[in-house]
């Protein structure tokens, strides 16, 4: 069975709005040029009806295909999550992962084909409340539970601090443990807030954080990137 290379990433864009508190769309797409990856996970996008459209304008940066996962109306701009992919997309599922009397959150559900291999990847941002976190991930396990298995990535800001938290033991359970990097703050992180998790975990080969000069200024946080070994040319679920 043939295998083929990919690189996976997840990036806080912080709205376009650098560590110097200007906003400049040019700067994120210059790191994601320099993470060069076949799928990026995005967070804090604006996707303005009019005015700028970053989403639109990573999407033309970058040549890659773009899905929007909006999660609230902000100052009439639609601001969430979204994905870029040099992949063909074969399906879009968005899930709401809202809890009451929290800021509005979901998720990206997608199925893409990757050389001939389909994968799912799951692109989130989660609450910042320890109790909404809770059971957003609960959601989320009970999505991946119940569908047939393909290789599958869950990726974002999962903004968990507690490297021991139930939230994190839960998605240890269902994935296994992945190296927990230090994405925030970007300029002397110290917290892994952004996380990737592969099923099967044999899939991934290393994680790192992305830590340039630009990439230490562009955002608040810093971008991770995940090295993984697709297996190609046979059954997709093989190794699950």
């Amino acid at each position: 069975m043939d295998r083929v290379g990919i690189r996976v990433a997840s990036y806080n864009t912080h709205g376009g709005i650098g560590r110097d508190g200007h906003f400049v769309p040019k700067r994120i797409a210059g790191v994601l040029k320099e993470l060069d990856a076949d799928v990026i996970a995005l967070q804090e996008v604006e996707n303005r009806a009019t005015g700028f459209d970053m989403l639109n304008y990573l999407k033309q940066e970058t040549q890659f295909e773009a899905i929007a996962g909006p999660t609230l109306l902000r100052n009439g701009a639609d601001y969430g999550n979204g994905l870029l992919t040099r992949f063909r997309v074969i399906s879009v599922q968005r899930i709401d992962l809202c809890v009451d009397r929290c800021e509005p959150r979901g998720a990206l559900d997608v199925e893409l084909d990757c050389s001939g291999t389909p994968m799912r990847v799951l692109a989130t941002h989660l609450g910042l409340r320890p109790g909404e976190r809770r059971e957003q991930i609960q959601r989320l396990l009970r999505v991946l539970e119940g569908d047939r298995p393909l290789p599958t990535i869950l990726t974002g800001d999962i903004n968990e601090w507690f490297l021991w938290g139930r939230p994190l033991r839960w998605l240890h359970k269902h994935f296994e443990q992945t190296p927990a990097r230090a994405t925030f703050p970007a300029r002397c992180p110290v917290l892994a807030l952004d996380r990737i998790w592969v099923k099967p975990r044999t899939l991934l080969r290393n994680i790192a954080v992305h830590s340039t000069p630009l990439a230490r200024i562009a955002s608040d946080h810093l971008p991770l990137k995940a090295e993984l070994d697709l297996h190609c040319g046979g059954d997709s679920a093989s190794g699950l």
